[in-house]
């Protein structure tokens, strides 16, 4: 990570600060977006972006550009805004299937075209989305959400092909990730068998990193203990 610019959506949620201050500790500097209000948090190694909604292409462009003309260039993109919903398509909405969509696909979808230029310019760009071990196989209620996160595997895979050589793109699909909301949400689980937020950062900054250019296209479980 040392000197890499990492972009990093999504930077306040639970997952998003593990893997911004991980990529601190190892010499990363990092732009953070977010929809969340920005904490004015600024430091050389880091900026913080809030109130943006990525679903929006122009606000996602506008942020991405920001980041890049901060730091000079952008190495990487690390796809980890998103959202959950638990429904069954008999007696939920349309409207929660349009709000996956777009938190899920569309803010992956409109960063990634944005910042493409700017990471092929790199010597090692790369785009790390994070999908679901969920949307292989969709459960009663994870219609909407197994739906959303299995666009974000396929835009993985088409923009893996289209930017061959050019720039990695990658996707890991955890199961459940341990944190507050997930054991608010389910109090009798098991917490020791879901996926530590530290444990998945850690496959993220493999593939963020120049260690990973020959793994592009790939979509790693990453499911913990479940």
């Amino acid at each position: 990570m040392n000197g890499r610019v990492l972009v990093i959506t999504g930077a306040l949620g639970a997952l998003g600060r593990v893997v911004a201050e991980t990529a601190l500790s190892r010499g990363a500097r990092v732009a953070g977006l977010d929809h969340a209000p920005s904490t004015g948090r600024a430091t050389p190694d880091r900026i913080e972006l809030g109130g943006i909604d990525l679903s929006d292409a122009a606000q996602a462009k506008a942020a991405i550009e920001t980041a890049a003309k901060h730091y000079g260039r952008l190495d990487a993109l690390l796809n980890i805004a998103g959202g959950f919903a638990f429904e069954t398509v008999a007696d939920g909405d349309v409207a929660t299937w349009q709000r996956m969509y777009a938190r899920n696909v569309l803010t992956a979808l409109n960063t990634s075209r944005a910042a493409l230029p700017h990471l092929a310019a790199s010597k090692s760009g790369r785009i790390v989305n994070v999908g679901a071990l969920a949307a292989q196989q969709a459960g009663s209620g994870m219609g909407p959400y197994a739906a959303s996160k299995a666009g974000v595997h396929r835009l993985t895979e088409a923009l893996a092909s289209e930017w061959k050589g050019k720039v990695t793109v990658n996707a890991v699909l955890p199961s459940i990730i341990d944190t507050q909301a997930n054991r608010a949400g389910m109090p009798n689980a098991d917490f020791a068998k879901w996926v530590a937020p530290q444990e998945l950062a850690e496959v993220i900054l493999f593939l963020a990193g120049e260690s990973a250019s020959a793994v592009t296209g790939a979509l790693i479980p990453v499911s913990g203990r479940v």
